[in-house]
């Protein structure tokens, strides 16, 4: 197992209150090796308000057709992505972005019509990532290359791009910093550790919805692959180092 940690940053984290960024930079001082992978979902939802280009979702996935494909994209690897390394590199750390298409650092292929774009993850190259973690935080984002002979783009949900780069690596543990306190039963109270049990049934109840799902379908992938994985409220201040530090908020998946 990698001493690397994986974190999956949503954009709904990104909040006038939020240390997320703060802590990540910190942490890279102290010598710790991280690959961030981040989403942007709300941020493509404007720009493709903008472009007149209806957003749909399935089973909490964004549904990805050609005109979508260029926005996601646009937005993904190149304005949020961006964004996030000057963020880090003002606070002081050494930052790279990247895409998943860089280098073919993920290989995926299409695995549902309904879907369109939307890619299953078939390869990380956790080398080169491992090798980019020794000296900078790397800024992942999850777009993919298709497997073939090709050059066609790919949009993949980036809980699951998290779950599979933790597991790739072997990462010490993987942190979701979302927007929520952490995994919720039907009472609507956060459940301290969630098994695969408990979370199939959670799933078949439809207690666990929404952009939720592909979180706790990642988190039991990266936990069968022996990754520690933790869901967060990455709005609270020190969140992160909490997490990093044993703390007993949030959910525990595995």
């Amino acid at each position: 197992m990698s001493h690397i940690t994986v974190l999956k940053l949503g954009g709904s984290t990104l909040g006038k209150h939020d240390t997320s960024l703060d802590d990540i930079a910190a942490l890279h001082k102290e010598g710790h090796r991280l690959v961030v992978v981040h989403g942007g979902g709300a941020t493509i939802s404007q720009w493709l308000d903008k472009h007149g280009v209806q957003s749909k979702f399935v089973r909490g996935l964004r549904v990805t057709d050609a005109a979508a494909l260029e926005v996601v994209v646009a937005v993904l690897a190149g304005l949020v992505n961006k964004q996030l390394v000057a963020e880090l590199l003002a606070r002081g750390a050494n930052a790279i972005g990247l895409s998943g298409a860089d280098s073919a650092i993920i290989r995926a292929r299409r695995y549902d019509p309904e879907l369109g774009f939307v890619g299953e993850i078939t390869a990380v190259d956790a080398e080169a990532l491992a090798a980019m973690a020794e000296h900078a935080v790397v800024v992942l984002a999850p777009i993919a290359i298709e497997d073939g002979e090709g050059a066609q783009l790919l949009n993949i949900n980036a809980d699951t791009a998290a779950g599979e780069v933790a597991a790739a690596l072997g990462a010490e543990r993987l942190v979701f910093l979302t927007d929520v306190p952490g995994v919720l039963d039907a009472a609507g109270k956060v459940q301290p550790k969630i098994g695969p049990k408990q979370a199939q049934k959670l799933l078949a109840e439809g207690t666990i919805a929404g952009g939720m799902v592909p979180k706790v379908e990642s988190g039991l992938r990266a936990a069968m692959a022996g990754v520690e994985t933790i869901v967060v409220d990455g709005r609270e201040a020190g969140a992160l180092r909490a997490a990093l530090a044993g703390d007993p908020a949030g959910t525990r998946i595995g």
